[in-house]
């Protein structure tokens, strides 16, 4: 019962913050021009200094290195998950122009706006490494064949962008997470006063993420919030499919139980890069089922006026 009430309270927590956003850009503090200055803060800032202050200070070289074999999980599935995309998108007859959409989004997670924010909130720093875990798994399949398939369904033919995809994977939060890393494996140790500015700034991370999906709520609007029948497709996989297949992955693994919940918990979210609304439209319900898993143990700067690369409009959603 305790830990029930706690991840209510955990819950409880994150919704309060999505409603401040929604009531603050309802009374014209915040703006679309806002919005993306938060995201920028919180991915090329904020979450960056968190990454380095939680590994420099929370964890050890062996703890660190203890994680690299459960990369195997979240890779493996997100490949039978993408997959498994084409046969639903064959199921559902999903037309051409937004197949690499619907694909993209059914196996792919958000592990920044929703899924790290979610964890720290329910789980603690400690869940920092595992959520990276899936983080460095997510973020280069994303950049790879996520973008590939999105940019298929455009007029022009999709092509790869080595340049751009190691750009996207190498980001801010990753490189914080990797200098972390390093300065735990140098034994280095930051000044007082250095660690004392990363915190400060560090704890804009989550606060920052939940004002963004707010903001993003109420610009949708909720006349405009419709589901379709590769809405509810997207949905079947981040919310039957995803947690189905890693519970048979790592029900009986030998991986900590911190880790089972967090993997459980980032695949409900869905990958804020491409539908923002979409996101917002099943953060209520990915919210309300995350206290079973606590009882049981980049942003991009494309124009969202294009239609090509916002699949919002084509899934029919939520449209600006």
């Amino acid at each position: 019962m305790t830990a029930f009430i706690s991840s209510v309270f955990g819950v409880l927590e994150i919704l309060i913050l999505i409603a401040l956003g929604y009531f603050l850009t309802a009374r014209g503090w915040f703006n679309d021009h806002s919005s993306k200055i938060i995201a920028k803060v919180v991915t090329q800032v904020a979450l960056p200094a968190y990454m380095i202050v939680t590994i420099a200070s929370k964890f050890t070289a062996p703890m660190l290195l203890r994680l690299l074999p459960d990369l195997f999980f979240p890779v493996l599935s997100m490949m039978i998950l993408f997959a498994l995309s084409f046969l639903v998108c064959y199921l559902l007859k999903v037309p051409h122009a937004r197949k690499g959409t619907f694909k993209s989004m059914f196996f792919n997670s958000n592990t920044v706006f929703i899924g790290l924010p979610v964890n720290l909130a329910l789980f603690g720093p400690s869940s920092l490494p595992y959520v990276l875990v899936y983080y460095m798994a997510n973020t280069t399949i994303f950049w790879t064949i996520g973008v590939y398939l999105i940019q298929g369904d455009g007029p022009r033919p999709a092509k790869f962008d080595l340049k751009k995809a190691l750009g996207k994977v190498f980001s801010p939060p990753l490189l914080g997470f990797m200098l972390g890393i390093v300065l735990v494996l140098l034994k280095i140790k930051l000044p007082t006063f250095l660690m004392a500015d990363l915190t400060y700034i560090g704890a804009l991370t989550v606060p920052g993420s939940m004002f963004f999906i707010g903001i993003a709520l109420h610009q949708a609007g909720w006349g405009k919030l419709r589901i379709s029948k590769e809405a509810l497709g997207i949905f079947s996989g981040r919310f039957l499919f995803a947690p189905l297949l890693m519970t048979a992955l790592v029900a009986f693994a030998p991986v900590p139980t911190l880790m089972n919940n967090l993997y459980f918990a980032i695949l409900h979210a869905g990958h804020d890069q491409c539908a923002c609304c979409c996101q917002t439209v099943r953060c209520g319900f990915r919210l309300r089922c995350y206290h079973g898993h606590r009882n049981n143990a980049a942003f991009d700067d494309r124009d969202p006026n294009r239609d090509d690369l916002h699949p919002v409009h084509s899934l029919g959603v939520a449209v600006e």
